[in-house]
């Protein structure tokens, strides 16, 4: 081998190891772009999610549903008068 050929060669390998690096680079910025798309779409579904269970807390609250139940079932919270406490009759011991 003579010298124009080793200088080929490293020549060679050099612009192979440049267009790898190159390329791996160009992947890596794809990769984080998508990483960040994908968080920014993480964010907006934990928010979501947070507002629905918001949301399923407001619409199962006493206060909400109290006055639908009175007028669909036409039932009412009991004065204390009308509450009876019944005992549990004590359990044989084995």
């Amino acid at each position: 081998m003579r010298g124009r050929s080793i200088v080929a060669l490293v020549l060679g390998a050099f612009i192979l190891v440049a267009s790898g690096v190159i390329w791996r680079r160009s992947y890596g910025f794809e990769q984080d772009r998508e990483l960040r798309r994908l968080a920014t779409r993480q964010s907006a579904l934990e928010a979501e999610r947070v507002k629905l269970l918001n949301d399923i807390r407001e619409a199962s609250s006493r206060a909400r549903l109290a006055p639908l139940v009175e007028k669909r079932l036409q039932m009412r919270v009991p004065h204390d008068t009308q509450v009876i406490i019944l005992r549990r009759p004590a359990r044989p011991e084995r």
